[in-house]
Protein backbone atom coordinates (compact mmCIF):
# COMPACT_ATOMS: atom_id res chain seq x y z
CA UNK A 1 0.00 0.00 0.00
CA UNK A 2 3.37 2.10 0.19
CA UNK A 3 3.92 3.32 -3.24
CA UNK A 4 5.45 6.74 -3.08
CA UNK A 5 8.83 7.04 -3.90
CA UNK A 6 10.68 8.91 -1.20
CA UNK A 7 11.29 12.53 -0.97
CA UNK A 8 9.11 12.87 -4.03
CA UNK A 9 5.40 14.48 -3.38
CA UNK A 10 2.71 13.69 -5.41
CA UNK A 11 0.29 16.86 -4.55
CA UNK A 12 1.47 20.14 -4.05
CA UNK A 13 0.61 22.93 -1.98
CA UNK A 14 -2.74 24.37 -3.33
CA UNK A 15 -4.01 21.00 -4.77
CA UNK A 16 -7.60 19.31 -4.21
CA UNK A 17 -7.44 16.10 -2.87
CA UNK A 18 -10.02 14.24 -1.98
CA UNK A 19 -9.76 11.70 1.19
CA UNK A 20 -9.60 8.27 0.49
CA UNK A 21 -12.99 5.76 1.28
CA UNK A 22 -13.49 4.64 4.56
CA UNK A 23 -12.43 1.20 3.48
CA UNK A 24 -8.82 2.27 2.06
CA UNK A 25 -7.78 4.31 5.37
CA UNK A 26 -9.26 1.14 7.88
CA UNK A 27 -6.99 -0.97 5.80
CA UNK A 28 -4.45 1.20 6.31
CA UNK A 29 -4.93 1.92 9.83
CA UNK A 30 -4.86 -2.18 10.55
CA UNK A 31 -1.83 -2.34 8.43
CA UNK A 32 0.63 0.48 9.39
CA UNK A 33 2.41 0.37 12.43
CA UNK A 34 4.61 3.24 12.28
CA UNK A 35 4.42 6.70 12.16
CA UNK A 36 1.46 9.06 12.36
CA UNK A 37 -1.39 5.99 12.34
CA UNK A 38 -4.87 6.99 10.92
CA UNK A 39 -7.14 8.09 13.93
CA UNK A 40 -10.73 7.22 14.24
CA UNK A 41 -11.29 10.88 14.10
CA UNK A 42 -9.51 11.27 10.71
CA UNK A 43 -12.04 8.06 9.61
CA UNK A 44 -14.84 10.26 9.61
CA UNK A 45 -13.53 12.85 6.90
CA UNK A 46 -13.36 9.73 4.30
CA UNK A 47 -14.22 10.49 0.84
CA UNK A 48 -13.93 13.88 1.32
CA UNK A 49 -12.59 17.21 -0.46
CA UNK A 50 -9.88 19.41 0.40
CA UNK A 51 -6.72 21.41 -0.51
CA UNK A 52 -3.32 20.83 0.46
CA UNK A 53 -1.61 23.12 2.86
CA UNK A 54 1.43 21.57 3.72
CA UNK A 55 3.42 19.00 2.39
CA UNK A 56 6.89 17.30 4.62
CA UNK A 57 8.33 14.24 4.75
CA UNK A 58 8.76 11.90 7.65
CA UNK A 59 12.39 10.35 7.86
CA UNK A 60 13.00 7.62 4.73
CA UNK A 61 10.96 10.04 2.50
CA UNK A 62 7.38 8.96 3.32
CA UNK A 63 5.24 12.25 2.16
CA UNK A 64 2.74 13.83 5.25
CA UNK A 65 -0.40 16.44 4.20
CA UNK A 66 -1.87 18.57 5.89
CA UNK A 67 -5.42 19.68 4.66
CA UNK A 68 -7.63 22.97 5.08
CA UNK A 69 -10.24 22.68 7.88
CA UNK A 70 -9.18 18.68 8.42
CA UNK A 71 -7.40 17.61 11.22
CA UNK A 72 -4.28 15.07 11.25
CA UNK A 73 -1.39 14.19 9.38
CA UNK A 74 -2.16 12.46 6.15
CA UNK A 75 -0.13 9.97 4.83
CA UNK A 76 0.10 10.01 0.35
CA UNK A 77 -1.69 6.72 0.21
CA UNK A 78 -4.67 7.69 1.95
CA UNK A 79 -5.46 10.55 -0.75
CA UNK A 80 -6.15 10.88 -4.32
CA UNK A 81 -6.34 13.63 -6.62
CA UNK A 82 -10.35 15.22 -6.72
CA UNK A 83 -9.55 16.55 -10.00
CA UNK A 84 -8.93 12.76 -11.41
CA UNK A 85 -11.77 11.08 -9.21
CA UNK A 86 -14.15 13.91 -11.24
CA UNK A 87 -13.03 12.97 -14.49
Amino acid sequence: MHESQPYQNRFLVGERVSIAAVQRLEEFKNSWKLHHPVTEEQLRYAGQDSVVIEVSFYHGGDVLYELDKIPGIWHECCLESAVERTN
